[in-house]
């Protein structure tokens, strides 16, 4: 059993969210290339599963692992075409018409969902401190869209960013019975070959709708797109998913999720310092950030942890989870 060490898991957490905060920035920048949404989720998840699957053979059991029942095949296919197809490809479209902190805090809207359905769908106690935090990222997301004029956020954008968030929802709540039952590698490895297929299927429907002759080019700064791409597979996403993993033995998930709200910051700094302007944030949308970011945490932390029953009862299935890990 492995010693809690909370220091290293703080510097997993944070190590993850560096990674994908430089991985909004880095998909963007491939999206301004030429390559589409569809095209950059299909081309991240065949890549990760093609990694995850040379560690799920490298480390113990090895294949075994992988070993899947008919009866564990919706539940694997459902969390793989939520988490790890729906939510990056809207998410790539919320980022390409917003600014990557934007897009970013709509989605993160999602743990409020996640509390909501803990409370009124699985009857879960919660503290009043949901309702603050509801209200609070409610003024937040107001504020970032600056409604008290006119709305300035490209709308598609903003549907795209709150659709993420739906779907990021649903995929906590299956991932709260898929994690009790796999390893952790395993069931990325599984989700992430659900979206390639996905994916893949998407390309044959859509075929002749954006060509790959991006990967070939350089961004208006010199950068190979493939190099970019190469980042979004290995950083982007087998690293960051490993760290958060990992982190989960040292910390509890709250606090794992709740560090890891600092990916909106960093993500919002390092698309201003690499692409400029365009993606700063105003007075106002810094103030309704903070509120969200505020709110999520408040909800993250109202959620009354079950009592443990005094004498064996009959399995039910696991309450809600109360992480706030972005699959990207």
């Amino acid at each position: 059993m492995t010693t809690p060490r909370p220091v290293l898991g703080v510097a997993m957490v944070l190590g993850s969210a560096v990674l994908f905060a430089v991985n909004g920035t880095v998909s963007k920048l491939v999206l301004r290339a030429g390559l589409d949404a569809p095209q950059l989720t299909l081309l991240r998840a065949v890549g990760a599963v093609i990694g995850l699957l040379l560690l799920s053979l490298v480390l113990r059991p090895g294949a075994r692992r992988l070993r899947v029942t008919p009866g564990q095949l919706p539940l694997l296919v459902g969390y793989g075409l939520t988490g790890f197809f729906a939510v990056p490809m809207l998410y790539f479209v919320a980022i390409s018409r917003l600014p990557v902190g934007i897009g970013l805090l709509f989605e993160y809207t999602a743990p409020l969902l996640v509390a909501l359905w803990a409370r009124f769908g699985q009857r879960h106690r919660v503290r009043p401190q949901l309702w603050a935090g509801l209200a609070l990222s409610l003024v937040g997301l107001a504020c970032v869209a600056e409604a008290w004029g006119e709305l300035k956020l490209d709308g598609l954008g903003v549907l795209a960013g709150l659709g993420a968030a739906v779907f990021l929802a649903v995929y906590y709540v299956l991932g709260a019975h898929g994690t009790a039952r796999r390893d952790t590698l395993s069931l990325c490895t599984w989700a992430f070959g659900a979206s390639a297929v996905a994916g893949l299927l998407t390309r044959a429907v859509t075929v002749g709708t954006g060509g790959w002759e991006p990967l070939t080019a350089d961004t208006d700064g010199g950068v190979p797109v493939a190099l970019l791409c190469g980042y979004m597979v290995v950083l982007g996403s087998i690293a960051p998913y490993l760290l958060v993993a990992g982190a989960m033995r040292h910390l509890p998930a709250t606090s794992v999720g709740i560090l890891g709200m600092a990916e909106p910051v960093l993500a919002s700094a390092v698309a201003w310092v690499v692409i400029g302007a365009g993606e700063a944030l105003n007075t106002a949308q810094l103030a309704g950030g903070l509120l969200v970011l505020v709110g999520v945490a408040l909800a993250e932390t109202a959620r009354v942890a079950p009592r443990r029953p005094t004498a064996p009862t009959q399995a039910t299935a696991p309450p809600a989870p109360d992480t706030v890990t972005v699959p990207r």
